[in-house]
C-alpha cells in the first residue's frame, strides 16, 4: 500500500480571548508539530482525551481550515481547501430534512456531476450498500438514529471519495446500534477498499475499527504513540472483544490514554 496522506510537522494555532484580562487576546495552540502518514485503502482511528484537537485534525484533513506550520498532503498535493476527494461524516446527522433517503444520496450524485439518468441506479446502490434498499422514500425524521448515519454515510460514498473522514460518527447512538454499525462500516470498508480516517472518544471503537489507533495527547494536541492493531477476520469473529489480542491492544491503548490526567472521561 502506498502512501495517501502526509501530516508533515503540522501546528496550528489560534487567536482567542483571554479570560484573564479583559479585551486582551492570546495565542492558543490547538495542534503542535504533528506528523504522521496514512496508507492507501487504510482504516486509521484517533482517539484521545478533549482538547487534544481531533475535531481541529478533521478540519485541517478536510481543508476547512489550513496549518499555521507544516502542511498536509494528499497523493503528494498539498491541501489547499475542501474537495470532492475526501468525504465526511459527523456525530449529527447532517440530512436534508426536505429529501428523502434517496434524495439525500442523490445529492451527492449531483455534486459529483453524475448525469441524471444514472441516478436512480446509483442511489439503490449505495442504498443497498448500508442495508436501507427498503428505506428510500423515507424522510429523515421517519428514520432512527442508526439510520440516518447510515444515510448520511451513503451520502458521502455517493461523491466516491478517495477518502472518508468521520468525526465521532456513532457517538451520540445507543450501544447495541453503534456496535451494529460498527460492523456494518467494516463490511463497507472491505468492499470499497476507501481510505478512512475515523475520530473517536471510545477505547473499544477505536480498537476493534483501527488497523492502527494514533492515540493524541492533549493541551497542545500531540502524538503520544501510534499502536498496530494485529486482529485479523473481525466480522468472522462475533465475539472478537473477547479475543485475546483484542484485550491485549485494548488495555495497550487503555494505558497510555491512562497516563493522562484526563483518563477519567473514557469507558
Amino acid at each position: 500500500m502506498g502512501e495517501k496522506i502526509k501530516v508533515d510537522r503540522v501546528t496550528k494555532t489560534f487567536v482567542v480571548r483571554d479570560s484573564d484580562q479583559k479585551g486582551a487576546r492570546k495565542e492558543f495552540t490547538a495542534i503542535s508539530n504533528m506528523e504522521f502518514s496514512v496508507k492507501e485503502g487504510e482504516f486509521l482511528t484517533i482517539v484521545g482525551p478533549s482538547g487534544c484537537g481531533k475535531s481541529t485534525l478533521l478540519d485541517l484533513l478536510g481543508g476547512l481550515s489550513t496549518p499555521t506550520k507544516g502542511r498536509i498532503l494528499l497523493d503528494g498535493q498539498e491541501i489547499k481547501g475542501p474537495g470532492l476527494d475526501r468525504g465526511t461524516v459527523f456525530q449529527q446527522y447532517a440530512l436534508f430534512p426536505w429529501k428523502t433517503a434517496r434524495g439525500n444520496i442523490e445529492f451527492g450524485l449531483e455534486a459529483k456531476g453524475i448525469p441524471k439518468r444514472e441516478w436512480r441506479a446509483q442511489s439503490d446502490h449505495y442504498l443497498e450498500l448500508v442495508g436501507l434498499k427498503s428505506f428510500a422514500d423515507r424522510y429523515p425524521h421517519e428514520l432512527s438514529g442508526g439510520m440516518k448515519q447510515r444515510v448520511a454515510i451513503a451520502r458521502s460514498l455517493a461523491f466516491n471519495p478517495d477518502v472518508l473522514l468521520m468525526d465521532e460518527p456513532f457517538a451520540a447512538l445507543d450501544a447495541q446500534t453503534r456496535e451494529t454499525l460498527q460492523s456494518e462500516l467494516l463490511r463497507i470498508w472491505e468492499k470499497t477498499k476507501k481510505t478512512i480516517i475515523f475520530i473517536t472518544h471510545g477505547i473499544d471503537e477505536a480498537v476493534y475499527l483501527g488497523q492502527r489507533v494514533v492515540i493524541l495527547s492533549a493541551n497542545p494536541g500531540r502524538i503520544k504513540k501510534i499502536v498496530e492493531i494485529p486482529l485479523k477476520h473481525r466480522l468472522a469473529d462475533a465475539d472478537i472483544r473477547s479475543n485475546p489480542e483484542f484485550v491485549k491492544a485494548r488495555h495497550q491503548v487503555w494505558s497510555l490514554l491512562h497516563e493522562d490526567e484526563y483518563a477519567g472521561l473514557y469507558i
